[in-house]
């Protein structure tokens, strides 16, 4: 049943263009942030040679798209979750899902499945394009590989948290301001988190991510992103659960 769901989410997702939308800006905002890196790399590339413990082509080249990314998913993913249950709501088709012989956790989980295969396929075609210049050079596959987790981890955790605000109300346009409104304060709690002996480090996501585009995969790094989105599920299962009960 949440595979089903999952799949129903997906074939709903793309056959409207807000999908197709956000994934070519994404996909097009990445590709010109790396050609423009790989640009600055080839023209530095004769003096960082000469240069003791210089970066390399995955630092300058690949990981700067990373940093675009944690963005870009920032703005889009309320765009893609605002719907998931807000329109239920609105379209009163919430109350089938409720009367269904399904469970709450089946619907969270099969419509957090298809949040995290569309972010799973942003993150593949990110992956082809740094690939791509393995054509002509080397890459640090472990520091590729880091990246790749730690936006995932960062995505799925956002998917998350705009589920549950998805729960909270039955207007789409205002669970993607509310979502926004939460990621842009999690923003700024990392950027006031520069200070590397403030506690607003541990609770930052964006801060956390940091690690991963260094290369470190840290355990406590992919507990808290575990953790955050687990624990956003189940606000997000206990929320229709309590609704069930009301109807």
């Amino acid at each position: 049943m949440i595979f089903t769901i999952a799949h129903k989410e997906l074939k709903s997702m793309f056959s409207s263009p807000l999908a197709w939308v956000v994934l070519a800006f994404v996909q097009g905002v990445i590709a010109y942030v790396f050609i423009g890196s790989l640009n600055g790399f080839l023209i530095a590339q004769a003096q960082l040679a000469r240069t003791p413990n210089a970066a390399g082509l995955t630092e300058i080249a690949i990981v700067p798209m990373f940093g675009v990314g944690q963005m870009l998913l920032l703005m889009s993913i309320p765009l893609l979750t605002m719907r998931l249950i807000s329109e239920e709501k609105r379209n009163q088709t919430m109350a089938f899902l409720i009367s269904a012989p399904i469970s709450m956790t089946q619907i969270i989980v099969g419509k957090f499945l298809a949040m995290a295969t569309f972010l799973f396929l942003i993150l593949l075609l990110i992956a082809c394009m740094a690939l791509s210049v393995t054509a002509g050079g080397t890459i640090d596959s472990g520091l590729l590989i880091a990246n790749l987790i730690g936006l995932f981890l960062l995505g799925i955790s956002f998917a998350a948290i705009g589920i549950y605000i998805s729960c909270l109300t039955t207007h789409p346009v205002v669970a993607a301001i509310l979502s926004l409104a939460v990621f842009l304060g999690l923003w700024i709690i990392n950027l006031a988190s520069s200070n590397p002996e403030s506690w607003l480090n541990v609770v930052s996501l964006l801060k956390r991510f940091e690690g991963f585009m260094n290369g470190f995969v840290g355990i406590a790094d992919v507990a808290y992103f575990l953790v955050i989105t687990c624990f956003f599920l189940v606000l997000s299962i206990r929320r229709l659960d309590s609704e069930r009960l009301r109807a």
